[in-house]
C-alpha cells in the first residue's frame, strides 16, 4: 500500500501515542470521522495498525519517543540545573506561560515559593504542581489529551489561547537547528505550540544539550524567534556562539 500524507501523519500520531480514536484524529487532521475509519481499514489492512473498537492501537512496536514519565530521568541534573536558571527570569507579579516536557516542568518545581505570579499552562503535571500553591493564579488550558506528553493540543487548546496573553512564555522542544529552527515531528502539537508563540514576544527557550543539531519534519518558528535560550553546560561552545551571532540572549546553566 502507498500511504499518502494523511495516513503517515496518523501513524505518527500513534507512535507517540500509541494508540488513538476516531474523534481525535478526526480532530486533529481536520478531516470526517469516515476518512479517519477509512485510513485506519487500510493501514489495518497493511498491518500497519491493529483495528479496535473506536480507533486503534499499534502492532507492538517501539513508540517514536518515550512518554513524558519515562523522559524524567535523562539527563535529570542538566534539566534541573536549566529550571533554576530559567526559573530566576521570571519576576514576581508577571503572567507566565509554561509549555509541557520535562524540563518546562523544572522550571515550574522552581516556582512554587514565588509570590503574586499567574502561570497560564496546558501541561497536566505543571498544572498539578501549581493547583495547591498560594500567591499563584493557575489558568489551564484544556482541548484534546496528547497522553504521552500529559498535556491538551488541538483546536479547543488553541481558540483558549486566543484569550489570554502572558509576560513570558517558557517552552521546550525536541530539535533545533541554526538554519533550520525549531522543528519537532509531532504536527498536532506544533499548531498549538504556534499559538502559544502569539501570547508574548518574550520567549524562553529550555532545552538540554541533546536537542540541538537536530532537524524534525514540522517546522515551528526561525531561531530569531527566542528571545533567551537557556542550555546546559554540555552545549557545545562554537554553537553558542553561533546563536548569539543571531542576536539571541544564551545563558549556559551550571
Amino acid at each position: 500500500m502507498l500511504m499518502n500524507k494523511r495516513q503517515k501523519e496518523i501513524l505518527k500520531i500513534m507512535e507517540e501515542e500509541g494508540s488513538s480514536r476516531v474523534n481525535y484524529l478526526s480532530q486533529i487532521l481536520n478531516v470526517s470521522e469516515a476518512t479517519i475509519r477509512r485510513d485506519l481499514d487500510l493501514l489495518h489492512e497493511a498491518k500497519e495498525i491493529k483495528r479496535v473498537h473506536g480507533g486503534a492501537t499499534l502492532n507492538d512496536r517501539q513508540t517514536f519517543e518515550p512518554p513524558i514519565n519515562k523522559r524524567m530521568q535523562i539527563n535529570e541534573k542538566e534539566k534541573q540545573a536549566i529550571g533554576r536558571a530559567a526559573a530566576s527570569l521570571i519576576q514576581d507579579g508577571e503572567t507566565v506561560y509554561i509549555g509541557s516536557g520535562t524540563t518546562p516542568l523544572e522550571v515550574a518545581r522552581n516556582l512554587i515559593s514565588r509570590h503574586d505570579l499567574t502561570i497560564i499552562t496546558n501541561s497536566l503535571p505543571v498544572a498539578n504542581l501549581f493547583s495547591t500553591v498560594n500567591g499563584i493564579s493557575l489558568v489551564f488550558i484544556g482541548g484534546f489529551l496528547r497522553a504521552a506528553e500529559l498535556s491538551f493540543i488541538g483546536h479547543i487548546a488553541e481558540i483558549s489561547m486566543n484569550e489570554v496573553r502572558a509576560d513570558k512564555i517558557v517552552l521546550g522542544i525536541p530539535a533545533i537547528d541554526v538554519k533550520a529552527g525549531l522543528t519537532n515531528d509531532y504536527l498536532p502539537e506544533v499548531r498549538t505550540d504556534r499559538s502559544i508563540l502569539n501570547l508574548s514576544d518574550n520567549l524562553i527557550l529550555v532545552a538540554d544539550h541533546t536537542k540541538f543539531g537536530k532537524v524534525a519534519s514540522a517546522y515551528l518558528a526561525p531561531i530569531n524567534g527566542i528571545t533567551t535560550l537557556v542550555t546546559d553546560n554540555q552545549t557545545e561552545m562554537g554553537l553558542i556562539n553561533q546563536l548569539r551571532d543571531q542576536g539571541l540572549e544564551v545563558i549556559i546553566a551550571e
